[in-house]
């Protein structure tokens, strides 16, 4: 039995990047939970993150993976921090409501 190996074209990978990049921003824009809205940021970094490795894959360098990496790192980081910055707010405010979310207010 014999496989035969079909290349998926590279357009399909970067109809599949726009796709989530622009999930990511109705996320951002539309809903209100400042969990959806962290995770939506998240969303649109793997958008982009998808789009560096195609194009890595298509001229054949590795520099795009490298910076795929660099911003995973960076990605990780803001995780950390942005998931800390939540609890924090939520335990002061307990809401997650980004309308309802005053920090100059106690």
């Amino acid at each position: 039995m014999s496989f035969i190996q079909q290349d998926v074209p590279l357009s399909w990978y970067l109809l599949l990047s726009a796709a989530l990049f622009s999930l990511g921003v109705l996320g951002f824009l539309l809903k209100r939970n400042l969990i959806t809205v962290f995770m939506s940021i998240e969303l649109m970094l793997n958008a982009v993150n998808l789009s560096f490795v195609t194009f890595a894959h298509q001229w054949h360098a590795v520099k795009g993976q490298i910076f795929v990496f660099f911003v995973m790192m960076v990605a990780a980081a803001e995780a950390a921090v942005g998931l800390a910055i939540i609890i924090a707010i939520f335990r002061a405010r307990n809401t997650l409501a980004v309308d309802r979310i005053d920090l100059m207010k106690l």
